[in-house]
């Protein structure tokens, strides 16, 4: 669901860029709660990942595909605060490295892809833990936060198109034209969501920042290598000592294999913006992209390099921009869990 450059007016372009850039500034804020030296790395990996499975567009009806967004995944493992960082650094090097989204419409991105999937997203997994804990209770809420945030941020794109969008369209035709085809992909969202926040409470449920105070007595690996079973700790208590480096070895290699080998196989169809874009006639508002010659625009179609070999330049520059940020971002209180 990027928005392209020419979608729309000045007005619209310059608001969504001043509320996303506050937007932004808050969450470096509040980020400092989220983040410890142990917790960073997180954030770099799952920034990386989100921009990984972004490239692997799913088929869902009639021609039309669709992709992760993430706002919610990001959310659930790392924190709102750290949720909308890792966004907008994936929108950042989608932006000015593979012309993905447009350089005018960054600002719309962000507040769309990054800033309302992770509100409504984070929002709607908060109301159903409430009463839903366990494996079980997170990966269902994982699952629903993720599919409402989808048609959410899409209806949301349709309501800024009809105050500030450089074509003229029947509010109600393309509001039931985009929430159908994006509830459609919610579910393919939610599925993808579901299946990796379960698997990170299998093997390292600490990081889950949404499972913290939720999950029932889970299984850590402790520092000698031994299984036990570690009920929830008191506050205060510190963690028990836990092996990081498996993990972030064998999430980063998922991430390669998905952005280097799986990317090959990922729909070609258009996706739900762009189809109904075609079909309600304002797909031609879409400008050039500045840098849409680059070698690397629209993962190496422009420059001739495979979609794996760019798919594994944008997951190191995510990652290191990610994991950058995330560290300068940190608290400094390194006893915080």
């Amino acid at each position: 669901m990027h928005v392209p450059d020419g979608f729309f007016n000045a007005a619209v372009s310059i608001s969504a860029a001043a509320v996303s850039a506050a937007g932004v500034a808050v969450c470096l804020r509040g980020a400092k709660r989220e983040l410890d030296d142990r917790t960073a790395p997180m954030a770099g990996l799952v920034a990386a990942f989100i921009f990984a499975v972004q490239m692997l567009n799913f088929p869902v009806a009639g021609g039309t595909s669709g992709h992760l967004l993430g706002g919610a995944l990001a959310a659930i493992l790392v924190g709102p605060y750290t949720g909308v960082l890792c966004m907008t650094v994936v929108l950042l090097v989608q932006g000015l490295f593979f012309a993905d989204g447009g350089l005018t419409a960054l600002g719309v991105n962000i507040f769309l892809m990054g800033i309302v999937t992770v509100l409504v997203g984070w929002g709607v997994f908060k109301l159903i833990t409430r009463f839903a804990t366990g494996r079980a209770g997170v990966s269902a809420a994982a699952f629903v936060a993720s599919l409402v945030s989808v048609p959410a941020s899409a209806l949301v794109f349709t309501v800024l198109f009809w105050i500030g969008g450089t074509a003229p369209i029947e509010i109600g035709a393309v509001a039931a034209a985009m929430g159908g085809v994006h509830v459609l992909i919610g579910i393919g969202e939610g599925l993808i969501t579901a299946l990796t926040v379960g698997a990170v409470l299998a093997v390292r449920p600490d990081l889950v920042y949404g499972a913290r105070g939720l999950a029932r007595p889970l299984e850590l690996r402790g520092a000698d290598g031994t299984s036990t079973v570690t009920p929830q700790r008191a506050p205060g208590e510190p963690a028990p000592p836990v092996r990081s480096k498996p993990f972030v070895l064998g999430a980063l290699g998922l991430t390669l294999l998905l952005a280097g080998v799986v990317s090959f196989f990922a729909s070609s169809d258009p996706d739900g913006l762009e189809s109904v874009a075609e079909e309600k006639g304002f797909l031609e508002q879409a400008g050039d992209h500045l840098f849409g010659s680059w070698a690397l625009a629209d993962y190496g179609d422009v420059g001739g390099i495979p979609v794996g070999v760019a798919g594994i330049i944008g997951v190191g520059l995510t990652l290191l921009v990610a994991g950058v940020l995330a560290y300068a971002a940190r608290g400094r209180d390194k006893s915080r869990v």
